[in-house]
């Protein structure tokens, strides 16, 4: 026998209908909280990446054509991602510093727009090695010191075609310091760094090194030596405090949904801006469920997205940031 008002609170009073769940909602999820991150191509290169449904490499006219509904989408920033053709690939990614490269001249075309739109450029050189590692291979190892040299020309290169935000995503140790001090020292103080400070060795990555052209890894097999170990946190926030202390403006982790647990450790003792970074093969696995009919797409995405924010995150990388945005506004 039930005695009394039991239960005296009824918390599905406040899930009862749309507008009371809207009015509770303690996270919200809107277009400015989404990055969309873009590959651009040359005319040559396809623009078809087949582990990455619904989404295609962009010419830089149909990139400027993009980064105008995505403006007018609400938006506030793109991310730039090259696929370098391969002869123009080399052992020290010597394409990386050609100010005339194809990720300078996409940056060139979008500020000459005057877009209410940030520009972010991927400081890293496996996009333009010849091996697909984020550096410079010496004695069968990265050499941290020969890597930081090229990164600091190479965003000092993007930053001079106008790039709005540089975001370094090789963790070699110190480059954050390296990059500002140069970008200081040649009269850019006002260019933000947004540094991938946790980048983990991950399995999620793999349709990405597709989408820009990367193969089979050589001289080293796999990137362990240099991103994170995925069963290490509290590193990730001795990594974040480096990066902090450096100079970093904003940071990035990255997969994101399996790190869901870093992300809030990061947003809880760091005071600084924190993205999440909802990766390739995150995106791969939703668009394949998706598409046999095993998930609800935009229920899902949509989820995947709030447990970010919920996480502390401030702003989300997401290649699902276009079409989500059409349905939020």
């Amino acid at each position: 026998m039930i005695i009394g008002r039991y239960p005296a609170t009824r918390l599905r009073r406040n899930r009862q209908a749309s507008w009371v769940r809207d009015l509770c909602s303690e996270n919200d999820l809107t277009p400015s909280d989404l990055i969309w991150p873009v590959f651009v191509r040359e005319e040559e290169t396809s623009p078809i990446i087949t582990s990455m449904p619904g989404v295609e490499r962009l010419t830089i006219d149909e990139l400027v054509e993009s980064a105008q509904q995505a403006a007018d989408l609400g938006i506030p920033a793109i991310a730039l991602f090259p696929t370098t053709p391969p002869h123009l690939r080399s052992h020290d990614g010597a394409e990386a510093l050609n100010p005339d490269n194809l990720i300078c001249r996409a940056v060139r075309a979008l500020k000459s727009m005057d877009l209410n739109l940030g520009v972010i450029t991927d400081v890293a050189l496996d996009p333009y090695t010849d091996h697909g590692h984020d550096g410079i291979i010496l004695d069968g190892q990265i050499d941290n010191e020969a890597t930081i040299e090229i990164l600091q020309q190479q965003a000092y290169v993007q930053a001079q075609a106008g790039a709005d935000a540089l975001a370094p995503s090789d963790m070699m140790d110190g480059r954050i310091a390296s990059i500002r001090d140069y970008l200081d020292d040649h009269g850019h103080h006002n260019k933000l760094i947004i540094s991938y400070a946790v980048k983990y060795a991950s399995g999620f990555y793999g349709p990405f090194r597709t989408a820009v052209g990367v193969g089979t890894l050589g001289g080293l097999k796999d990137k362990k030596t240099y991103q994170m170990n995925p069963a290490n946190s509290d590193e990730a926030m001795r990594e974040i405090a480096q990066d902090i202390q450096e100079g970093a403006d904003m940071i990035i982790i990255k997969p994101g949904m399996p790190y869901l647990d870093v992300i809030q450790r990061a947003t809880t003792q760091f005071n600084i801006p924190t993205l999440a970074y909802q990766v390739s093969g995150e995106y791969a696995m939703i668009k394949a469920a998706a598409q046999n009919g095993w998930l609800d797409e935009d229920r899902v995405v949509l989820e995947s997205l709030i447990a970010f924010k919920r996480a502390g995150a401030q702003g989300i990388l997401t290649y699902f940031a276009f079409d989500i945005a059409k349905k939020l506004c």
